[in-house]
């Protein structure tokens, strides 16, 4: 259970206080903008004339990495994960390539915090985010696990298509010294329909989470790939679009992801640019923080950023709509038991709750120098049901049951806490529509913005 005092959190997210007021594990935590989902040249093309096959830098991104981090500091993010893919043989391109180049942009762009990652091709599924600590083992151990479990990496197409090795991986993930953090990428990009799953099912991300539940965190709600107008995301099945600019799973309210929650997984979602070529230079990308940020609730250091994604301290948002994010869970008599994103609150069933959101629009104009009007929020309340399925009531608040507070806008809910327990989490879009519409091609992009929160649990203690 989180414990806070009522300003704990607001004063450094919402500036109601200065960040030297708070105390305890807030003490220096800020909100820090970032990517986990980031290519450059290093994401190779392959000569297949020659055996085995010879890399060729740049085929599916011209950018270094030193070039990426610039662009990341330049859109306000403060950490990103460089995340190349692979291919046959692709570790030694980690180790003598890709490796080197990460020194060198934390050299070149000391300011911004730079993990050590790649785009990990998950055995017998897609791809997902595969995040190190930083230390003296990193290159190796990026490396290792790439040479063996990454399903790309054998010179024979399909020899690792295999589901027992992804549980192989994750175990041999969870037992290192400090394990990595695995955000499953676009999870229904291959899906043929709504509820119709391609190459990730939830089955798979149940048992991927049963099996190394502080690695495998989460996945992207809102995928890369957003400035590509034909079809946004690259969610290429005209059945299975994105959702204002989200992922069916996260986008459906009583979907996948609220399934999980329902369940009381702790599994979280962000938003990533996946950044391969800029629209600028004829590709179908933004870069990374020009249009979408996840933004963790941390000190601007290396290990605590990795505990908030580990630990659900963060919102997804794009086209900086909004820049801070509180959200509260309190017992309604005791103001004293709350419990913040990531966090847990105990309270008898039937006690009142009080829920609180608050949220701060940038003070400048985002990328495309708009500033954005937010014109809706919603509080989305789940339970697990008598027959398993997530029960859920949305909360929707337009602009006029807004209260402005302060630099920002806040509303509040207070509900009976539910016999069973159950979960809060928060969205909200520059948008009018009750539920994000399906993503049509054509549409701009920067006139379809949301927020997504992580959630708040409640849980049932003794009567």
């Amino acid at each position: 259970m989180h414990h806070r005092t009522p300003c704990a959190l607001l004063a450094l997210a919402l500036a109601c206080a200065g960040p030297a007021r708070a105390a305890g594990p807030d003490a220096g935590r800020d909100w820090q903008a970032g990517d986990h989902h980031v290519h450059s040249e290093w994401s190779v093309d392959w000569d297949r004339s020659v055996s085995p096959p010879r890399p060729i830098p740049g085929g599916d991104s011209p950018y270094t990495r030193t070039r990426n981090a610039r662009q990341a500091l330049a859109h306000g993010l403060r950490w990103i994960v460089h995340t190349d893919h692979g291919g046959p043989g692709h570790s030694a391109v980690t180790r003598d390539h890709a490796w080197p180049a990460l020194l060198q942009a934390r050299r070149e762009v000391p300011a911004l915090i730079q993990f050590n990652g790649m785009e990990f091709d998950v055995p017998a599924a897609e791809h997902a985010s595969l995040i190190v600590a930083p230390g003296p083992d990193e290159r190796d151990q990026l490396v290792e696990i790439e040479r063996r479990y990454g399903r790309s990496e054998p010179l024979e197409e399909g020899a690792r298509d295999d589901e027992s090795l992804m549980l192989e991986a994750l175990a041999h993930m969870r037992a290192l010294p400090a394990p990595p953090l695995l955000i499953v990428n676009h999870p229904s990009r291959t899906a043929t329909g709504v509820g119709e799953w391609g190459r990730v099912e939830p089955r798979e991300l149940r048992a991927w989470h049963d099996a190394a539940p502080g690695v495998v965190v989460g996945m992207e709600g809102a995928p890369g790939h957003q400035a590509t107008r034909s079809e946004r995301g690259l969610y290429r099945n005209a059945g299975a679009p994105t959702f204002g600019g989200f992922d069916q799973m996260t986008a459906t309210v009583g979907g996948v992801w609220d399934a999980m929650l329902a369940e009381g997984r702790r599994f979280w979602i962000t938003a990533t640019s996946d950044s391969h070529v800029n629209e600028r230079d004829g590709g179908r990308d933004f870069d990374p923080g020009e249009y979408s940020k996840t933004w963790v609730w941390a000190r601007p250091e290396a290990a605590d950023i990795l505990d908030g994604l580990r630990e659900g301290r963060m919102f997804a948002a794009t086209g900086d709509l909004i820049d801070a994010l509180e959200l509260t869970v309190r017992s309604a008599g005791d103001e004293a038991r709350s419990a913040t994103m990531g966090g847990r609150l105990a309270a008898r069933p039937g006690e009142p709750l009080r829920i609180d959101l608050r949220v701060r629009q940038p003070s400048a104009p985002n990328a495309r120098g708009q500033r954005p009007r937010l014109e809706q929020v919603a509080l989305i309340v789940g339970e697990a049901g008598a027959d398993g399925d997530a029960r859920m009531r949305t909360h929707r608040f337009g602009r006029d049951r807004m209260r402005r507070d302060g630099d920002g806008w806040s509303v509040s809910l207070e509900l009976p806490m539910p016999a069973h327990g159950g979960f809060v989490r928060a969205r909200g879009s520059s948008t009018t529509e009750p539920e994000p519409l399906a993503d049509v091609p054509g549409e701009d992009p920067w006139r379809d913005l949301w927020f997504y929160s992580n959630p708040v649990f409640f849980e049932a203690a003794p009567r």
